[in-house]
């Protein structure tokens, strides 16, 4: 059996890799949006045999890797390919002196999570997908914020990548109106909000959840902030049950899977 050889992806290799990243979930796949983008970040690594057979992509943050877009060609699948890209991935994070590795797995999807597991990855978090309509809605009362304690929300949630809320993001989020609060008591439920950086017109939201009358107040928010900002769809993520709501739609749980380096 050829040994794997990992290398970092080019403008030519796109092509054969598409050809495989098409009907990955049931609705397709995302590859195909963001190749350019992640092309252009770097880190995009490519396994080769005899042909390409799978790629990974690696966002380096200043204290943790995001490893994303794990895909193998379905004629490759159990040679631990998988396994050797991420360990690519971690290889250039500890030389980056990175303390911490992290992934997104489906909750559902065993085979992902098996390999997680035998490299060292443990559950760290479980977040829910929920989907919203936006619409013209009133029926609110939230206030943008200046920044909060948020030591106890250690990640927000950037183009589906679980970013560090430290004290730059804060910064950040604070100047650009970010962050919502529901202001019908000191200790109620906020939102972080961003533009996807691969999709147009999709909103995407970090929410908190401490209250359902609280949170309500947040995706009445949501509804009218999208439909006044002309977003075609809205898209949530959480580790808690959502209350039902009009045109809130659950659509999946993910593990957020992490990995000390050190």
């Amino acid at each position: 059996m050829k040994h794997t050889t990992i290398r970092n992806a080019t403008v030519s290799d796109k092509i054969s890799i598409l050809k495989f990243c098409q009907n990955t979930f049931s609705w397709g796949d995302y590859v195909e949006h963001v190749w350019d983008f992640w092309l252009s970040e770097g880190y995009l690594f490519l396994a080769e045999k005899l042909n390409q057979v799978g790629i990974c992509h690696a966002f380096y943050s200043l204290d943790q890797i995001w490893i994303e877009g794990i895909r193998i060609h379905p004629e490759y699948r159990r040679q631990k390919i998988a396994s050797d890209l991420v360990t690519h991935a971690e290889t250039i994070g500890k030389e980056k002196h990175v303390l911490f590795s992290y992934m997104l797995i489906d909750t559902k999807n065993t085979a992902s999570f098996s390999m997680a597991n035998s490299l060292g990855y443990n559950i760290f978090q479980t977040w829910n997908f929920y989907s919203l309509d936006p619409k013209i809605n009133l029926n609110h009362n939230v206030s943008f914020e200046y920044g909060f304690d948020h030591q106890p929300h250690p990640h927000y949630v950037q183009s589906w990548r679980w970013l560090p809320l430290d004290d730059v993001a804060m910064s950040l989020l604070t100047a650009q109106n970010c962050i919502v609060k529901s202001t019908l008591s000191d200790d109620n439920s906020f939102a972080i909000i961003t533009d996807s950086d691969h999709f147009n017109k999709t909103l995407i939201v970090t929410l908190f959840s401490y209250s359902d009358d609280s949170v309500l107040q947040i995706l009445s928010f949501l509804q009218n902030y999208a439909m006044k900002n002309n977003y075609e769809r809205i898209q949530i993520l959480t580790k808690e049950e959502l209350p039902l709501f009009d045109s809130l739609d659950y659509k999946i749980s993910f593990h957020l899977m992490k990995k000390s380096l050190t």
